[in-house]
């Protein structure tokens, strides 16, 4: 369930504030060529299918960086916010790949917001908990501390 918060007041309230978990995502061969070809990322790991099934995880793996991509499109599920002038993802903290994700397999982002503080030009900066988890893994795809600044 999305939650909609409305103007910098009510996303200021949020800190501490569990999201949740968006829907789970499918990691294709076509979504790890794509990514490979628009980042320039071809490593044979992700895109050769023959090489990779000889490799040491029998089949091709996504880009830790295209998973961690999906971060903000899997938010947008879980946070809705109206009633700023602009949002502008201002970086990412404390990226980490722990486990390496399979073709076939599925991701999905568990998000919690952190810290909320503000920031000059009448801005409040968010600290999201990134976690995305593979489905079947004890470990995560991916854990990074988001942050966006939002401004009226």
């Amino acid at each position: 369930m999305t939650l909609t918060v409305n103007g910098i007041p009510e996303i200021a309230k949020l800190a501490g504030r569990d999201l949740g978990h968006s829907e789970w995502r499918e990691v294709t061969q076509a979504l790890i060529d794509t990514f490979a070809a628009v980042s320039g990322d071809g490593q044979w790991i992700h895109t050769d299918v023959e090489r990779a099934a000889e490799g040491p995880f029998g089949r091709t793996i996504a880009h830790g960086y295209m998973v961690l991509s999906w971060g903000i499109p899997m938010v947008a599920e879980l946070l809705h916010v109206t009633g700023v002038g602009m949002a502008l993802n201002y970086g990412v903290n404390k990226a980490r790949f722990p486990a390496p994700v399979p073709v076939g397999s599925r991701v999905r982002l568990h998000a919690e917001i952190t810290e909320v503080r503000e920031v000059s030009r009448g801005g409040i900066q968010v600290h999201r908990a990134f976690t995305f988890e593979l489905e079947g893994s004890d470990k995560p795809a991916c854990v990074a501390e988001s942050l966006t600044h939002y401004y009226p």
